[in-house]
């Protein structure tokens, strides 16, 4: 099969075309700060791209900033398609996103990638529960357990809220921050910090945003 590749940043979505795409691999990488993705069949000859979501299917719809919009459509597969959320966690979504004015999607993508909706999940870096807060985090928003699964999405959606309006609702850096704190991206210019761990997290985390907003979940 021929390859086939798209390169893009995410903060524009950019690109023209509508193109068919086959086991085509997510990869990415920084460039000027900004998070760059390229869909490819084969490992990319650029060795700055890392791989970080495999074989998205179907059609790709992309535009240029000032130019008609148009939508992207991906039929994932697999490991790659959104988890539906448990019906003990949906309350607390919709509560926290009402409260903080934060889509439930956003809410739910970063839960996704980042506990796969395992309250009782713990990062080597002392993040806890389902938006795996960190400890400073859960203090500053009045999370006294961070287990509890009520407080954690609370907690987590209030710190996306500060995020959105400290980075003026640029996902992109409200991602970054969430992952590597707002320090690192203020420091490095209100760029995406060149991190792999958040290179890899933030058109994760996007891409899933996207699915559960198409699929209203």
């Amino acid at each position: 099969m021929p390859s086939f590749r798209v390169r893009f940043l995410v903060a524009v979505w950019a690109m023209f075309a509508c193109s068919a795409v086959t086991a085509a691999d997510m990869y990415g990488k920084v460039e000027n700060g900004r998070v760059s993705i390229l869909y490819s069949d084969r490992q990319p000859d650029d060795k700055g791209y890392v791989l970080f979501m495999k074989e998205r299917t179907g059609q790709i719809t992309l535009t240029r900033r000032g130019q008609a919009a148009v939508t992207t459509n991906f039929q994932p597969t697999g490991q790659n398609a959104p988890r539906v959320v448990p019906s003990q966690f949906h309350g607390h979504i919709l509560a926290a996103a009402k409260e903080t004015n934060v889509e439930p999607a956003l809410i739910r993508a970063v839960i996704n990638v980042e506990s796969g909706y395992n309250p009782q999940a713990r990062s080597h870096a002392g993040a806890v529960g389902l938006m795996q807060l960190m400890p400073g985090t859960a203090q500053r928003y009045g999370v006294t357990n961070r287990l509890d699964p009520e407080q954690n999405i609370r907690g987590g959606a209030r710190y996306l809220r500060d995020l959105k309006a400290m980075f003026n609702n640029n996902l992109q850096l409200v991602l970054a921050a969430y992952n590597a704190g707002e320090q690192a991206v203020i420091r490095y210019g209100k760029r995406i910090p060149p991190f792999r761990e958040t290179v890899e997290y933030v058109p994760k985390v996007l891409s899933h945003y996207k699915k559960y907003r198409a699929a209203d979940l």
